[in-house]
């Protein structure tokens, strides 16, 4: 049974209004609507008040509807990982492209705006690496399947897991070269302005 089968069931049986359920749970009376036909769902404080109220397990209230949470959270983490991608590819362009007008026009005030911009973004990074180590996904395939809300099944998973070592490789050599580019455009930058 789903939750909203259930509030709906022993409201009744308790025989209470939607608005006495409310003011017992301290809630409107339209959020117990939007439960009992199944617009939202109840937070864990409310589920508890509920369960504690109708004397029953919190088990027996939620029987049914443990895989429709796990799905909503999955979605939730999906959305975060992807709107922080977003904002972290966007980011690292623009600390890219900004870098060289900055300092050729502002001089040493434009290399302080770039790095306190660059430091925004390498926050962004770890931002998006504490999403992906929480979701163990790494690889680029772990990481397209997830950002479409999926997951690879047990042998593609093993697979992957297999390609950790030279993916992480290749991020520290990647790295690297981008932070010798870096330095070596503002070595080159810093002798142009001299």
């Amino acid at each position: 049974m789903e939750v909203s089968t259930q509030i709906k069931k022993y409201r009744n049986t308790m025989e209470l209004s939607q608005e006495e359920l409310a003011e017992k749970i301290y809630v409107t009376r339209q959020t117990i609507s939007n439960w009992e036909n199944g617009k939202s769902y109840p937070d864990i404080h409310s589920l508890l008040l509920l369960s504690s109220l109708f004397n029953i397990s919190l088990d027996q209230l939620i029987k049914g509807d443990i895989e429709i949470m796990k799905k909503e959270i999955n979605k939730a983490e999906v959305e975060k990982f992807n709107r922080l991608g977003k904002v972290f590819s966007v980011s690292f362009i623009v600390v890219i492209i900004a870098f060289v007008p900055l300092v050729v026009f502002l001089k040493i005030y434009g290399a302080v705006v770039w790095a306190i911009l660059y430091l925004a973004v390498l926050a962004l990074a770890f931002k998006v690496e504490k999403v992906e180590k929480d979701n163990d996904i790494s690889t680029y395939k772990e990481i397209a399947a997830f950002s479409e809300g999926k997951h690879l099944d047990e042998i593609q998973k093993q697979r992957e897991i297999g390609k950790r070592p030279y993916q992480t490789a290749l991020k520290v050599l990647m790295g690297a070269a981008v932070g010798i580019i870096i330095a070596a455009v503002t070595f080159t930058i810093i002798e142009l302005i001299r």
